[in-house]
Parts: structure tokens; sequence; C-alpha cells
């Protein structure tokens, strides 16, 4: 066949040096190159055929005529979606084909064909979630995936220029972090373990070593929700500061919101645009974000003291807002045992959500812990926690401890807002909740 058949005669390592990828094919205008990925699409009439091939770097349409050589146009007229191609031909500027840029075809190899894909237009919800281990591939999932590590780099380098050390938290823990009923039990050798839920206890460990730290790893919530916003396994940012208050917890919370907005905006619009997000929406997102009280909620809400705030009471309070707000000050009795009581008002926390607009809801949640050893062991007692189960926790506040905060950031939520996405669902690549677990 020809310059093909002398590429694939080489090793791997040897064809990846002379390939091209196909988001570079526009530097290349003009001249000849090799290509290869996966069939995205592919339609033919009687004399012209177009292959559209996918690499993970971008979509390529690959016009093959019917006077090309026998086997190149076998191959372009004879394949399945998902097949596996390789061709060689010019790159020619085309603004019908979908990036502007088209390959004009010389030679045209399928080195696997396969099987007819088995997912078509307008499949149900629920197939593709059958099939998730093939929906992967789509160009929604994959733009997805690539912003969401775009947006994790950004935070990333956010806390790194300011002095935090990244850290690695266990995923066993002996005992429930967040509550027992939401708490996943495993096996561990004879013993009963569960997995992790949050990393900020053993965080909260690590801050008297190094004073500021994060962690960027799974959760895992036994909560039988099903909203659009719930999964049983994210993915969550967790920052722990030493010497942090409450205030200088949320100011540290908002100005990072800020930044990955502007960034994502000003950096990565056209993934934006791809979900129908104008760029100036995260653009306009400015601090300091207004602080709303539990107490001034209930007034808005029109709801009495201990009454809980969930999804539905959050779009509520967002529904005229544009800009983020941090619900602040919930009672204790609602809130996690680590939570430092409000010295102002002892029936309610150090806490606040910052909840997005949009109808989103939270995609921030924080508090300045108790860095008092009574008064945490109080705080367990209310709670009917084993003190015994936290023996290794309540020891922080033995030794050195200090006044101390943190926040999770779920990155599922905060991509689902950013993207105007309908599901957390779609904002990681294998979703789990209560009624799946495959594939």
């Amino acid at each position: 066949m020809g310059k093909l058949d002398d590429l694939l005669k080489e090793d791997l390592a040897a064809v990846a040096k002379r390939i091209t990828n196909i988001s570079e094919l526009k530097k290349h205008e003009g001249r000849d190159v090799f290509v290869r990925g996966w069939v995205y699409r592919q339609r033919s009439s009687t004399n012209l055929a177009f292959v559209i091939i996918r690499d993970g770097t971008g979509i390529v349409q690959c016009a093959v005529k019917s006077d090309a050589p026998k086997e190149t146009w076998k191959a372009a007229t004879d394949v399945f979606i998902e097949s596996v191609v390789y061709a060689y031909g010019m790159v020619a500027k085309d603004e019908r084909a979908p990036d502007g840029y088209e390959l004009r075809v010389k030679e045209m190899v399928v080195t696997f064909k396969g099987e007819a894909f088995p997912i078509g237009k307008d499949q149900s919800t629920e197939f593709l979630l059958d099939v998730r281990h093939l929906w992967v591939r789509s160009q929604t999932i994959v733009n997805v995936l690539k912003f969401k590590a775009y947006l994790m780099k950004a935070a990333r380098e956010f806390l790194d220029e300011r002095g935090f050390l990244e850290v690695q938290p266990p995923m066993f823990t002996s005992s429930a972090a967040e509550g027992g009923s939401t708490v996943f039990e495993v096996k561990y050798f004879g013993r009963k373990a569960y997995l992790s839920q949050t990393a900020q206890l053993y965080s909260e460990a690590m801050i008297s070593g190094y004073p500021l730290v994060y962690a960027f790893a799974p959760s895992f919530r036994a909560e039988p929700s099903r909203t659009p916003r719930h999964l049983t396994e994210f993915w969550q940012l967790e920052p722990e500061m030493a010497f942090y208050d409450q205030k200088m917890n949320m100011q540290l919370q908002g100005e990072l919101v800020e930044h990955l907005s502007h960034e994502m905006a000003r950096k990565h619009a056209d993934l934006l645009e791809k979900f129908k997000r104008d760029p100036k929406d995260l653009l306009a997102i400015k601090g300091p974000f207004e602080k709303m009280s539990y107490v001034k909620a209930l007034k808005e809400l029109n709801l009495k003291w201990g009454d809980g705030i969930g999804l539905d009471e959050e779009k509520v309070l967002m529904k005229e807002r544009a800009q983020p707000i941090f619900l602040c000050g919930q009672p204790k009795e609602m809130r996690a045992f680590y939570m430092k009581l409000d010295p102002e008002d002892p029936r309610v926390v150090l806490d606040a959500d910052l909840l997005a607009p949009e109808g989103i809801g939270e995609i921030v949640g924080g508090s300045e812990r108790v860095s008092d050893y009574k008064e945490l062991v109080q705080r367990l007692k209310e709670q009917k926690l084993k003190e015994s189960d936290y023996k290794w926790y309540l020891d922080l506040r033995k030794y050195g401890s200090v006044p101390h905060s943190g926040f999770g950031m779920g990155s599922e939520r905060l991509c689902r807002w950013m993207l105007k996405l309908e599901t957390i669902r779609d904002a990681i690549p294998f979703p789990r909740t209560m009624n799946r677990l495959e594939p």
C-alpha cells in the first residue's frame, strides 16, 4: 500500500514519533501527515467517503475519493464506528470540516474493525449508564474530563503558590468522620473498617508537622440519595490550615472559587462554550461573597429553628442571586462533632457552606475545628459517639493543639456548576450511586 505499509512495519514507539496529533493538524496545512485514531462518524456516496477520526486530542474529517487505491476506498467505506484506522494524506483548510481542516487521504488502513458499535442516537440515560465503559469515549464525557483535569490543576497551583503541601490520607479508617449512618463498612483482616468519608481528620494530624496541607482524594458516603448532586463516591479537594480561624477559612475559599472561575474562563473558553456556558458568566464571579446566617435564611424561607436547609431550600435562596453565598452558623445538632461552637452563640457552629447559583447548591463546605480537648470530648458525647473510637484524634488536642480550619470542595459539583451539567453523574467517568455499581 506504500507509506502506511512501511509505517506499520515499525514498532509502536517508532510509529508514535511519526504520527501527528489531530489537535496539531492546522500547523501542517499543505503538508502530508500520518494520523491514527478511532472512527467517530462515517458517511459515503458513490464518489466520496468521509471518515471522521478522533484521537483524544481532537477530531478530523478524512476525505477519501473513489479513485483512491482500492484498499483505501474499501477501508473508508467498509468500517464501523470505533474501528481503529491509520490515514496518510495532506492537511487542507476547509470551513465545512468539524474543526476547519480536513485530511485529504491518499492512503487508509483499518487495523481493527471490530463489531457494530451498540450506541447510536437518542439512547436512554439508563442504557448509557449500562454501557458507560463504552460511553466514556464520547466527546461530551472526554471534554468534561479534560475540563475537570484543568480545573484541579489550577486548584493545585493556587494552593501550591500559597505554600500548601499535598498529602495522602488513608482510604481505610477505623471510625466514621461524618456520621455512622453514612459509612461503607468493609472487612479488614477480620476487623471492621470503613471507607473514608473525608481526608479531614488525618489532615488535621498533619498540620502540626506542616501547617498548610491539602488532599485530593475520593470520599465515600452511603447516602441513599437520588438527586442530581449526590454520588456515593466522589473526589474532594480538602485543604486544612493551622492558625486559621473561620473568617480566614472563608476568605481562602472565596479567593479559590473566584480564581478558578476566572482561570477556566480565560484559558478554557472553548470547552465552556461546548457546554453552552458563556465564559463571561464565570468572569463575573467576584468576591467577597455574601455571608448569610442560618437565622436569616430561616426568615427568607419562612422556616423555624431546627429545620434543615437542603437542595430545594438552597434553590430558593439562590434564585435571585448570581454570585455564590456562604450559608453560615447552622445548629450544632445538625453539624459534625468536630465543628467549633460559636462563642457568641453556642447554639450554632463556626461553619459555612458555599452555595453556587443556578440551582446547584453547595459546592464547598468548611468550618473552624474544635481545638480544645474538653470541648471535643463534650461534642462527641452530645452526638453519642464513642470516645474510644477517636482516641488518636483526641490526642491531637493534647499535644500542641492550635486554632485551625479547613474545607472540602467537591470537584464534581464544581464541574457541574461551571459546565451547566444536568447531573453530577456526567462529571465523573464511572458514577457510583445507591443503585449503580457497574460497570
